[in-house]
């Protein structure tokens, strides 16, 4: 039988002061592992996605938005801008193991929990800054938002053909890939506090990321001066052969990845595909080849489609939008989608995406409401349930009536 446990990060306690995605997700990120994960945001309104998400789209009484993001935490609802408020969270994080913000350049700072004014209270605390563009260089006032992040990297001009507009991905990719830069250096900095017993100061940008994440791109055009070009016709990547792209079969589309043309050929009954046996033939032909299997697919369903390339060797699936996706069998024999506590209120969600075998990763509870837990953090850390109380009335905290009465 395995072992288990509460989680690899059982024991860990994490102020998450930040907001939206990057931040919110590394949290979570590190919550699912078994952190205790205190979410810090103003005692009034919340943090941003309380209040701004997918129009205005609610579950259990929230943002759909901030639901997906902010399960596993513990919210302490707090005005940073008083100084109760401000001593409250610097005597919390002198207990803390990770500290994460994603404040605007120098705002931190001015409110006293900057790195510098935290860690002389906890030479151990990992302090995790996520920012749009860093804290130095001409940009590193300006917001940092995942569409603007995309078009500043020159990754919009790797999608569609000459004449195109730049086209932006789907995914908030800029915002997902920081938070799992910012988890990962959260980890590391943990591991090496176990030899020297010192936390650090470590600083994600988007900007950076984003720039990471086109590594292959980047170092071809920068050691060869080859940019990636459109051709004519649509490709869903500038830098890679055809036939990669999407295509119309007789009920939906068809992607088609990295394929030998012969492969896609003996699929297709096609001698001019089967032809092409070159790698460099996807490259130099690729409006050739698109012209010859654009309308070829439209004989037949996406599924039997993605059964004749599986016979083939072909790389092949389909384009799914929510309604099939949640259908799809793949993710009903893996578990993909589970039930997270959410105030009795059945919630659906994905589970998280990591595997351990001793220590999983878990979903223990669901995102909180505002000021949930804010008079059980400061009762934690020494608070009397008068001084709990008298932060209530003053407003710099906010807690639930339960809480309240319960202190």
């Amino acid at each position: 039988m395995l072992e288990t446990n509460s989680g690899a990060l059982d024991g860990i306690r994490v102020l998450d002061a930040t907001q939206m995605l990057a931040g919110p997700l590394a949290a979570t990120r590190l919550g699912d592992l078994g952190a205790d994960v205190i979410k810090i945001e103003p005692p009034k309104d919340g943090e941003f996605n309380r209040t701004h998400g997918f129009g205005d789209v609610r579950h259990a009484g929230e943002m759909t938005t901030f639901l997906a993001v902010n399960r596993n935490k513990r919210s302490f609802a707090v005005d940073l801008k008083s100084d109760e408020g401000r001593d409250a969270v610097r005597r919390l994080a002198a207990t803390s193991d990770v500290f994460i913000q994603n404040f605007r350049h120098g705002t931190a700072e001015r409110l006293g929990i900057g790195y510098d004014d935290l860690a002389p209270l906890n030479p151990g605390i990992i302090y995790c800054s996520i920012s749009g563009f860093g804290r130095v260089g001409p940009y590193r006032s300006r917001p940092g938002q995942d569409l603007i992040l995309q078009g500043y990297s020159g990754s919009m001009f790797s999608v569609g053909a000459e004449g195109d507009a730049p086209a932006p991905g789907a995914l908030w990719a800029a915002d997902v890939m920081t938070g799992y830069q910012a988890a990962i250096g959260i980890l590391a900095a943990l591991h090496e506090r176990e030899r020297s017993g010192r936390g650090q100061h470590i600083e994600v940008d988007m900007f950076s990321v984003v720039l990471d994440s086109q590594l292959q791109e980047l170092v071809t055009y920068l050691n060869t001066g080859e940019a990636p070009t459109r051709t004519a016709s649509p490709a869903a990547h500038a830098s890679i052969p055809g036939p990669y792209g999407v295509y119309r079969t007789a009920d939906g589309w068809l992607t088609l990845a990295m394929s030998p043309l012969v492969s896609l050929g003996h699929m297709l009954d096609s001698d001019w595909l089967r032809s092409l046996t070159n790698y460099n033939d996807g490259m130099v032909r690729r409006d050739e080849i698109y012209a010859h299997i654009k309308d070829a697919f439209l004989g037949r369903t996406t599924a039997e489609w993605v059964e004749l390339a599986d016979l083939h060797g072909v790389w092949a699936g389909p384009v799914h939008d929510y309604v099939s996706l949640a259908a799809d069998p793949h993710l009903a024999a893996t578990g993909a989608f589970v039930q997270q506590p959410q105030g009795g209120v059945p919630t659906t969600t994905l589970r998280p995406p990591l595997h351990l075998s001793r220590t999983p990763a878990t979903i223990r509870r669901g995102a909180p409401g505002l000021g949930e837990h804010s008079a059980e953090i400061l009762t934690s850390i020494g608070y009397s349930a008068e001084q709990v109380a008298g932060l209530v009335d003053s407003g710099v905290i906010r807690a639930s009536v339960a809480q309240e009465v319960s202190s």
